[in-house]
């Protein structure tokens, strides 16, 4: 085992935010599949192993208000997709649904760090190619849903 791969130990490496993000995910996916309303959803992800190294307000506020405004979401990324939603994997369409949100709702965080966050989930959960999708959509959305910060650091 080289040096690189003692110290690269993604569960000591993942912040509680990001690990918020992977559980909502869970949330998401269990939510797409099997349609649960939210608190049941909120209610079996909060007591996953684990869950407690997770920033759980974060992670509240992504499931509920993802699940909330799912249709507006979805309504915003259809025009950037290349298929219909109901073809995406669960797995990118609650990852693309996750990034939508905070770029959306969440201005206090850089528009490339919610894309960076989703691409990550991609490269973890998703499909071998997904987060070259997942950047691709988001990077367009993060120019409807912030124009001015994205014009601004081209400009840099």
């Amino acid at each position: 085992m080289t040096e690189k791969n003692l110290l690269a130990n993604p569960s000591k490496n993942r912040t509680p935010r990001h690990r918020a993000r992977e559980f909502a995910l869970q949330g998401l996916y269990q939510w797409l599949l099997n349609n649960e309303d939210a608190t049941t959803v909120v209610n079996n992800i909060r007591a996953a192993h684990g869950f407690d190294k997770a920033d759980g307000d974060h992670f509240t506020v992504l499931l509920y208000g993802t699940i909330k405004d799912s249709l507006a979401l979805r309504d915003s990324m259809a025009p950037l997709i290349d298929r219909n939603i109901a073809e995406l994997s669960p797995i990118e369409h609650g990852i693309l649904l996750i990034g939508a949100f905070e770029l959306k709702n969440n201005m206090e965080i850089p528009y490339r760090v919610v894309i960076n966050e989703a691409v990550e989930l991609a490269k973890s959960f998703g499909g071998i190619d997904g987060h070259k999708y997942v950047n691709g959509v988001l990077d367009k959305l993060a120019v409807k849903f912030r124009e001015e910060e994205v014009n601004a650091n081209k400009r840099k």
